[in-house]
């Protein structure tokens, strides 16, 4: 007998050495460059590896909200998350403390509504945040910028 995990479509992602520290990478036929910092070996001609841990958590968190706001039927014009983590000091330097700022444009926004779907991502969809929330403390704030 299958379990979920096993029946499901592996996913996949790729590297390629292009020099030094530098990879090219590829994800459902997108290439992304990765590259160390300077003072750690690389030349910062690409994307730090545990930047695009955040950069996934924005996007799968953002497109939560987004999605649950519109079911909502609230008038969102635009949204941006902006997403700051630090990292324990020891070894392995996983995230230790992340903030998600979610900021919301449009007319006669609900507060309620933008506080229900951020915690419906936060605590039912988004697999990036229930991932890094394993291990890092995780606060969500939110900003709403009427518009005329």
């Amino acid at each position: 007998m299958q379990t979920d995990e096993e029946s499901q479509e592996l996913e996949r992602a790729s590297i390629s050495l292009a020099e030094g520290m530098h990879f090219v990478g590829e994800v459902d036929g997108f290439q992304i460059d990765l590259d160390a910092k300077e003072e750690v070996g690389g030349r910062g001609t690409g994307a730090d590896p545990l930047h695009l841990l955040l950069l996934g958590l924005t996007g799968c968190t953002g497109m939560d909200v987004i999605s649950i706001l519109r079911k909502k039927r609230q008038q969102v014009s635009d949204l941006t998350v902006e997403v700051q983590g630090s990292r324990v000091d020891g070894h392995p330097k996983i995230y230790g403390y992340i903030e998600v700022l979610y900021r919301v444009w449009g007319k006669g926004i609900d507060p309620k509504a933008v506080e229900r779907s951020i915690e419906l991502s936060k605590t039912r969809y988004c697999p990036a945040m229930a991932m890094l929330g394993e291990t890092a403390q995780i606060t969500t704030r939110y900003e709403i910028e009427e518009e005329a």
